[in-house]
């Protein structure tokens, strides 16, 4: 069945790249309502944002949703894994700004957050694409491919000069509560040459060692050290989860990202939603039901709760 909150639950923190303060509310929603961004601090227009892939405006470094009449919303990819990897698929969530508070850079503050506040199952069966054939976009040496199976699971691949990253693959079946336990607290990553490069474009001005992992060729500069060892490609798993849920609803099938980033994510749902071979809906029930991301999860498979 298909999950929306019990109650609303607020979040409140800066944007990565913008620096400007934010104060977000996540709201429950009807049944087949969707996923929908509203921004409250826009008078006299539609602030209403659709959480789809159509509405991604290009961007290179984050998400970016856009209703095409003025309004937008960025970095919301790791909001959208939240939700997605808690099987929340009715929401309308406030926000004030521009840009989706970072937190601590990963996906576990909204995850123990929204599980404490509860779900509620809701009376319509959950509706999942099936993918139906392998469809796969490239660019340079990055791949994006989607093809058939039974559920979700992705696949990633990374490959760095930093030796502290170096060469990361990590594979994982999204069934339950696998993003919440493996994938859900890892960080966004950047390398401090990058660091510098983006702050002198007037860019990352939100970013500090406490809400991304910083790498300096050995170095791993953030307090504390990493999560997991191959905390950067966990996070690319994470990332990819959010850009997926954009589709509209679970799919049904493989994704392998190899030096993936968002819009060649969201080129690959583009490209899968064009051929109508490509892909089925399907009401889901029965075992495959049961094996949804974010069933049966709890708030005690929450790692670093904060």
């Amino acid at each position: 069945m298909q999950q929306t909150l019990k109650s609303s639950v607020t979040f409140t923190g800066v944007g990565l790249h913008s620096g400007k303060p934010a104060r977000m509310t996540v709201h429950p929603a009807s049944a087949d309502y969707g996923i929908w961004f509203r921004r409250t601090d826009l008078k006299g227009g539609d602030g209403l944002i659709p959480a789809r892939w159509d509405a991604v405006e290009p961007s290179s470094l984050c998400t970016l949703l856009s209703n095409g009449r003025g309004a937008f919303v960025q970095t919301v990819e790791h909001l959208m894994a939240a939700l997605a990897g808690l099987g929340i698929h009715n929401a309308l969530i406030d926000i004030d700004g521009p840009e989706v508070p970072i937190l601590d850079g990963s996906a576990v503050p909204f995850v123990d957050r929204l599980l404490a506040r509860g779900l509620r199952e809701q009376a319509l069966p959950v509706r999942a694409i099936r993918v139906l054939k392998p469809v796969e976009v490239r660019e340079g040496e990055a791949l994006a491919r989607l093809e058939p199976a039974e559920m979700l699971e992705i696949e990633f691949a990374i490959d760095f000069a930093d030796r502290a990253i170096g060469r990361q693959s990590r594979m994982l079946n999204m069934a339950n509560g696998s993003f919440v336990r493996e994938l859900a607290d890892s960080r966004t990553f950047c390398r401090q040459a990058d660091v510098d490069a983006m702050r002198a474009r007037g860019l990352a001005l939100g970013g500090t060692l406490d809400n991304a992992v910083v790498f300096d060729g050995e170095r791993v500069l953030s307090p504390g050290g990493l999560r997991h060892p191959d905390e950067p490609v966990r996070h690319k798993m994470l990332d990819a989860l959010g850009d997926l849920s954009l589709a509209g609803g679970p799919i049904l099938g493989r994704y392998t990202g190899i030096r993936a980033g968002h819009a060649l994510t969201n080129r690959l749902l583009r490209t899968m939603f064009a051929d109508r071979r490509a892909v089925q809906w399907v009401d889901v029930g029965g075992v495959t039901g049961l094996k949804l991301p974010g069933v049966g999860v709890r708030r005690s498979d929450v790692p670093h709760r904060l």
